[in-house]
């Protein structure tokens, strides 16, 4: 592990009054009502069923990623004025992805913004309707605030170039966004058109060893432990590792989407819905990273040029 940036803590002691209308849920997500803050330790509420949550501490509160669904961040920030005596001093980017930062920059009269270092230029490109970082990492990073450490972890490109995963030791807590998703057994991404699958395998390796973890907040849905991390991890191996036979075989993805059925994992949740576009993206994934030998080559170049519309019939 290479070595943790630290911002130390702002030196406010107030008083925290808990709101009677809290409720606690541990173990699920927030249901049905988009505007439900659920409780799910001592210090650590999520705000919807993304990876949307918030760590109170008797010197500030730290907001991790937002959201622009239900009432958004405005109603939220209301809420958080409305039961706490403490103000945001810190808004956590996990990735630059809209839908999980929107909205953020409703804190910006009291927080500072962090991010990976990667996620600013996307941000800024973008026009991401979130706050813009003001403090930026490279490989690790630590806040302390009120007797909790947050610790921020970059593995690398997994599902982004930027994306981060948030761990709260004190309270067993890791939020792991959008590298798993509805509960433990499950595909966790729709597809990987931004992803870099060897550091997304290696990231799940490393999380699922991760100390101090007990409760897992995924990018969406109900909440998950460790042994996610593992049943995801087994199936992208094989995904990828089947995908990249095909190739090397020299098969069309028009077979490969008939034969790599993935039917030994059809017990995962979302494997209905995204079998087909896991597939068809892990062959573009790997049919960027390999180069066939001699008359193959020639064959697949012509057969699949660059450009060729995936999935579709050639």
């Amino acid at each position: 592990m290479k070595s943790i940036r630290t911002i130390p803590p702002i030196l406010v002691l107030l008083s925290i009054p808990l709101g009677s209308n809290v409720t606690n849920a541990q173990g699920t997500g927030a249901g049905d009502d988009p505007l439900a803050i659920v409780q799910i330790t001592d210090n650590v509420f999520r705000y919807g069923d993304e990876s949307n949550v918030f760590v109170v501490t008797s010197e500030g509160i730290i907001v991790i990623d937002g959201t622009c669904k239900g009432g958004g961040q405005e109603w939220l920030k209301e809420e958080l004025g409305r039961r706490y005596d403490v103000p945001v001093k810190y808004v956590i980017l996990s990735h630059d992805h809209e839908s999980h930062i929107c909205g953020t920059q409703v804190y910006s009269d009291t927080a500072v913004t962090i991010a990976h270092e990667k996620a600013l230029p996307h941000i800024l490109r973008e026009g991401r309707n979130s706050a813009i970082p003001q403090v930026i990492f490279e490989d690790t990073m630590e806040i302390r605030l009120g007797g909790q450490r947050v610790v921020l972890y970059y593995f690398g490109p997994t599902h982004s170039d930027n994306l981060i995963q948030v761990h709260i030791p004190n309270e067993g807590v890791l939020v792991a966004p959008d590298v798993v998703r509805s509960g433990n057994k499950a595909i966790g991404l729709p597809d990987y058109r931004d992803s870099t699958v060897d550091g997304l395998i290696d990231a799940l390796y490393a999380l699922s060893k991760l100390d101090n973890v007990d409760i897992v907040v995924p990018g969406h849905g109900p909440l998950a432990d460790q042994s996610s991390f593992g049943y995801y991890r087994t199936y992208l191996v094989a995904l990828r590792d089947r995908v990249l036979d095909a190739l090397v075989a020299g098969r069309s993805i028009e077979y490969i989407i008939d034969t790599v059925t993935m039917d030994d994992f059809s017990d995962y949740e979302n494997f209905e819905q995204w079998l087909r576009p896991n597939v068809i993206s892990m062959w573009d994934n790997m049919y960027r990273l390999r180069e066939p030998n001699g008359d193959r080559k020639n064959a697949y170049d012509i057969a699949y040029p660059i450009g060729f519309p995936i999935g579709t019939a050639h």
